[in-house]
């Protein structure tokens, strides 16, 4: 394990290379490291705050809790580089090639990412708050529950990327590009989408209070007609009616394929999901399992109802109306016992039971549901 003080005095001395250290908890504050080679190295817990890094090759290093506060990472190499938890507030990582990075949980306030590349990184949960993203690239990144209210995303590519529940809160994202970008429950009140493009988007539930959508491309390819309900432009509630008049088809492969002209699941008005009837085929073999376990099939049920409602973004708990169909009404004991283990008795859902003189493939128990997400 090498200390600052040799690192330090082998840089003075001409040398780049430090590749494959364990550098955990080193004090390198204000130290200027410009070009140096730090990839795949272990910086955990170190203190970075105004280093000057500029250049640097930082491939698959490891920063995470590590204090990079009013650093200079500008034109770094950083693919896959890991900075989970770390403290980047007001760095300069401009024309930077983050390409795969793990920024979880990451401070990252007033940061400078302009021109960079963040391609398939991963921001869970980061607080972007006032970042400058000008020219960046963020395509098919997880942003997912990221706070990047005030930022400044100017002609951003967002293509593919995750949003969901991410807060975007006056925002400036004119003209950028969120095509086929998941946006379920996302906060862009406020924000200014003039011109932004978000052809095939997922905007279920998600928030467009005061946001400016002059000009913008909606999630079915027509350009948004602030004109096109008798409610003032801005007013949320003709905004909702404006673009929650639409319906998407829920499909996985964690759950049977249709075998009929019906689709898994269909999410109606960005609220309500109607799932089609379940039985119990396993999507691996696309068969019926446990041809004669009343109890085994319902299980098997259930795991392919949550499939498809995690595929839509929800789960048991969103769920507000079933229905069960038995071969035989002798057994809903058995039925019933797998049931409630999926549904809490004080807050499950409404539900219908019945039986049938056959079902699909002569299975025992076919089960059907209602969310609303």
């Amino acid at each position: 394990m090498m200390d600052a003080e040799e690192l330090l005095e082998k840089y003075a001395e001409g040398q780049r290379d430090f590749r494959s250290l364990n550098l955990r908890g080193v004090d390198l504050k204000g130290a200027d490291l410009s070009g140096i080679d730090l990839s795949y190295s272990k910086l955990i817990g170190a203190d970075l705050s105004d280093v000057i890094l500029t250049k640097a090759d930082l491939s698959n290093t490891v920063f995470s809790r590590t204090s990079l506060i009013n650093s200079n990472l500008s034109r770094i190499k950083a693919s896959s580089v890991s900075f989970n938890l770390a403290d980047l507030s007001d760095a300069d990582i401009s024309y930077a090639n983050l390409n795969s990075a793990n920024l979880n949980w990451a401070e990252l306030i007033r940061v400078n990412l302009f021109q960079s590349d963040l391609s398939s990184a991963s921001l869970y949960e980061a607080n972007l708050q006032k970042a400058k993203f000008r020219g960046a690239i963020l395509n098919k990144c997880n942003l997912s529950w990221a706070n990047l209210a005030d930022a400044d995303l100017v002609g951003v590519s967002l293509g593919e990327s995750n949003l969901r529940r991410a807060t975007l809160q006056a925002a400036n994202l004119e003209r950028a590009f969120l095509a086929n970008t998941n946006l379920i429950n996302a906060n862009l009140n406020g924000t200014n989408l003039r011109k932004v493009d978000l052809t095939g988007a997922n905007i279920y539930g998600t928030s467009f209070e005061d946001a400016d959508l002059t000009g913008a491309i909606m999630p079915d390819g027509e350009v948004y007609n602030p004109n096109s309900t008798e409610m003032e432009f801005g007013n949320q509630e003709a905004l909702s009616t404006q673009i929650s008049m639409t319906r998407q088809v829920i499909r996985t492969d964690k759950a049977p394929a249709p075998v009929g002209p019906y689709n898994q699941a269909i999410m109606a008005s960005g609220q309500m999901l109607f799932v089609a009837g379940q039985i119990a085929i396993d999507p691996r073999l696309g068969d019926v399992l446990y041809t004669d376990d009343v109890a085994k099939q319902t299980e098997q049920v259930m795991k392919n109802l949550e499939a498809i409602l995690t595929e839509a973004g929800a789960s048991f708990a969103n769920v507000v109306k079933t229905s069960v169909f038995l071969a035989d009404m002798n057994d809903f004991a058995a039925v019933n016992t797998v049931y409630a283990k999926y549904f809490d008795e004080a807050t499950a859902p409404a539900r219908a039971c019945v039986e049938v003189s056959r079902l699909p493939k002569n299975v025992l128990v076919e089960i059907e549901c209602i969310a609303v997400v």
